[in-house]
């Protein structure tokens, strides 16, 4: 999986790794069980510091993305084990999406159609 970093983001390099693996879950670029690159490892390709890949990976492994050990290394959960609920960050950043949508007076129908797009 290629991890693609925007260094002119306010967005923090470790939230951006967050995201783009989360990403990669959700669209199947990473199945369940799938090893993930060593924090040393993937740090060295991307030319950052190990110290923000492994707060990437703490943060998934505290959410509930992936799992370590240390023989092992950082893998997807095969089983998630999520509720039918989002956190209330992502309520927030939905609330903000729908927000923006609104103000540049995108109907509800159009919304849902762009929501769809992404949910497949």
């Amino acid at each position: 999986m290629v991890i693609a970093i925007n260094e002119y983001s306010d967005i923090p390099i470790y939230v951006q790794i967050r995201n783009q693996i989360v990403l990669g879950i959700s669209d199947g670029r990473l199945a369940p069980g799938e090893q993930l690159p060593t924090v040393r490892g993937l740090a060295e390709e991307m030319g950052i510091n190990s110290m923000t890949v492994n707060k990437a990976y703490q943060m998934l492994k505290a959410e509930g993305y992936i799992y370590t050990d240390r023989r092992n290394g950082a893998k997807v959960r095969e089983h998630m084990g999520f509720s039918h609920d989002l956190p209330e960050e992502s309520k927030e950043l939905l609330q903000r999406v729908v927000s923006e949508a609104k103000v540049r007076r995108i109907s509800k129908e159009e919304f849902f159609e762009l929501c769809a797009t992404y949910f497949e």
